[in-house]
Formats: C-alpha cells, sequence, structure tokens
C-alpha cells in the first residue's frame, strides 16, 4: 500500500490519539463560543500507520513530541518549510531496521570498484530516463543521449552525466529564455527545487527503511551534506519530477510563485506511476524496490541496482 503525503500550510494543532494523528484548527479551539461537541466534530484524524510524508509549512504549526515520535516509529519522513515555503529541513527514523547494524557494517565496507559500478548504473539509468523524458516532451527521439548512455564507465569518469544535463536543460525548456538549471535561477527552477525536495524525502526515506546510511554517498561525498546516498539514489528518478514540471509549465500561466495549486500537483510526486522490473508502480513503491536491491548489492547478494525505466 502506498503511504500518504499530508501538507500543512496554515496554523494547526497536531497531537496524538490512539495512534491517530488528531488534527485541529486553532480558530475552532480558542473560540469559546463553539460547544465542546462541535470541537469534537471539526477534528480530522488520519492513521499514522498510513503516513509516509508530512510537510509542514507554517510557522503557526504545533505539533506534540508524541506525534513526531509516532511518524518516526512508522518510517514517516517529517518535511519543515522556510519562510519561502520551500523545505529547509527533514527529520528521519535513527532506525529503520532490525538488522540495522549488519547492514550498516556491509555498506562501509563496500569496496571501491563496487561503488564505481553502481555509480555507473545510476547514471546510465539516469541519462536513459532523461532521453525518453525528452522524446515525451518534444516528440523527437534523442539519440545522442541513447548513445551517451551507454558510454557510460565505471564511475563515469568521463563525466557523461554533465554532458548529457547540459544537454537536456538546453533543449526541455528551449522555449523559455535565458533558464539554465540553477538552485536560485528563473523559474521553474523554483518547481524543480521543490520536488526534488520532496523526491529526496521519499529516497531517504527508503534508505531508511532498507537500513541503510543515507550520509555514506556511492558518489556524492560533501562533508556538509547528511544525505549523499539518497542524492545518489534519486538521480534517475529525478526525469520524473522534470516531466511533471514541463507539464506543469504548459498548464498554469503564472509560475513565479509556488501556489496552492502547484504545491498540490508537486506533493503528487510520490504517487507518480513508474515502471521498474517490467510493472508499473507508484513511484514511493519503486524507490523501496531500488534501495532493497542496493542493499543487496552492498551484502554481495547481486551487483545490480533495480531502478525504474520509461
Amino acid at each position: 500500500m502506498i503511504k500518504k503525503t499530508l501538507y500543512f500550510g496554515n496554523p494547526v494543532y497536531l497531537s496524538l490519539r490512539n495512534a491517530q494523528l488528531v488534527i485541529k484548527l486553532p480558530e475552532v479551539e480558542k473560540c469559546e463560543s463553539f460547544s465542546e461537541a462541535f470541537k469534537k466534530q471539526s477534528e480530522v484524524t488520519r492513521a499514522i500507520e498510513d503516513l509516509g510524508v508530512i510537510v509542514l509549512d507554517h510557522k503557526q504549526i504545533t505539533i506534540t513530541s508524541g506525534v513526531l515520535e509516532a511518524l518516526l516509529e512508522n518510517n514517516c519522513a517529517v518535511i519543515t518549510c522556510d519562510g519561502k515555503s520551500m523545505p529547509v529541513g527533514l527529520m528521519l527514523p535513527l532506525y529503520g531496521n532490525t538488522t540495522q547494524n549488519e547492514r550498516f557494517r556491509q555498506q562501509l565496507d563496500a569496496s571501491l570498484p563496487l561503488k564505481k559500478q553502481l555509480w555507473q548504473q545510476t547514471i546510465q539509468a539516469k541519462i536513459n530516463n532523461q532521453a525518453s523524458v525528452l522524446k515525451d516532451c518534444t516528440g523527437e527521439e534523442i539519440k545522442c543521449m541513447r548513445v551517451w548512455a551507454n558510454d557510460v564507465r565505471s564511475g563515469d569518469s568521463d563525466n557523461l552525466e554533465a554532458r548529457a544535463a547540459a544537454y537536456y536543460w538546453k533543449t526541455l525548456f528551449r522555449d523559455i529564455d535565458g533558464f539554465t538549471r540553477d538552485r536560485e535561477g528563473i523559474p521553474p527552477n523554483n518547481l524543480l527545487n521543490y520536488g526534488y525536495a520532496i523526491l529526496r524525502a521519499v529516497v531517504a526515506r527508503g534508505l531508511v527503511t532498507s537500513g541503510l546510511l543515507p550520509t555514506l554517498g556511492i558518489h556524492h561525498h560533501n562533508r556538509y551534506n547528511a544525505y549523499c546516498l539518497a542524492d545518489d539514489i534519486m538521480e534517475p528518478y529525478r526525469p520524473y519530477v522534470d516531466e511533471l514540471v514541463f507539464y506543469l509549465v504548459k498548464t498554469y500561466k503564472n509560475i513565479q510563485e509556488l501556489n496552492k495549486q502547484l504545491k498540490t500537483e508537486l506533493l503528487g510526486i510520490p504517487a507518480i506511476e513508474v515502471k521498474i522490473g517490467g510493472k508499473r508502480s507508484p513511484l514511493m513503491i519503486a524507490v523501496s524496490q531500488t534501495t532493497a536491491s542496493l542493499y543487496k548489492c552492498f551484502s554481495g547478494e547481486s551487483r545490480r541496482i533495480i531502478y525504474p525505466d520509461r
């Protein structure tokens, strides 16, 4: 069963009762003219075990320690946003698997040749998925991207990822004057940033559930980045976000600001249908298959990560 994503963009009280998330509105709770029966009826509850991602996007949200404990115990990722409504923090459980210590050791002991092979597979999958997105969005078969994907060597020593990315971004949003992929750049960079933050949380959650350290990457190794492995594994999934953003740009006239409609669309990323292992699956479920296959690579059971393909 796919876990649900909940977004809170207004003042709200979040508490716990009988393993249920209880959602109350402050204006209702503070109003003395409302009866206790009416206040009770205005409550909304959600089963904690059904939640996969929670987004907190308001400075006047009150959440109890009990709620946070229950969410983390059920492997739910909690995202907090800054004053510009951009994700700025991510909370994950410290443990998510019964054999976590053993899995940590296997991950730490992974050889450099294995990591390079895994990175090769990751970049091949990413470029191939980018090529498919360009074909779907522009109607043209991008043969050079397929060639670059096939030519990726162990560890991507020729940095074909960067070559493909330069061509990809120039082609995907060629109708937008002056667009370059830059975190601080012009729209739709704002939509891409938000979408990638949601995707990153989903991938980090999957890694923890599989008993892996999101910090220790197979390629990324920034000393200030707590989610290097998540940034590695999310690469082949990024094109799904890119395609969604492409169609949002075509559909909505105003993309300068992340309004409620755009956020609603982007919060649907965990439920995007992808093809993995020859079967259709929601993205969040596919990520779990990917992270489980990564563990098998670290344990020596396999030499290949299972990624989605378009």
